[in-house]
């Protein structure tokens, strides 16, 4: 078996172990989301931590959002799984709502936004690609 071909080991992330989130400084070069997004959620207290990053093909982020946080209308190169852990949102257009236990779907390239309920949001967010944001 070549090394290319030899199976890479398993990796165990512990969530208490990682940082959160600062976005402007750790992302991959051209994947920062916007400096505005990221002002906006640092004065709320909205933050993530990039928990896998590129491990196996997965990119995961686990996000938290306080209650009546607004995500504007946005999208990414890359298509997203959101699952939610906790509290929920509404999303924009009649899209609907996505509470505790859920799991939506985002192809690449759909702009979507979405305001966080009263309980605020958290959510893993699951690439299969470092993904951009573009408003």
């Amino acid at each position: 078996m070549s090394d290319e071909q030899k199976p890479q080991p398993a990796k165990i992330f512990t969530y208490a172990n990682l940082e959160f989130d600062r976005p402007l400084e750790t992302s991959s070069p051209g994947t920062a989301p916007p400096r505005e997004l990221v002002e906006q959620a640092k004065k709320v207290g909205a933050r993530r931590k990039k928990i896998v990053k590129g491990e196996a093909g997965f990119f995961m982020n686990r996000s938290q959002l306080p209650a009546g946080y607004r995500v504007p209308p946005h999208h990414h190169n890359h298509g997203e799984m959101l699952i939610v852990l906790d509290g929920g949102c509404t999303f924009d257009d009649d899209f609907g709502s996505a509470g505790a236990n859920d799991t939506v779907v985002i192809p690449a390239l759909n702009r979507y936004g979405f305001t966080c309920g009263p309980n605020g949001m958290e959510f893993l967010t699951i690439r299969l690609g470092d993904a951009t944001t573009e408003l």
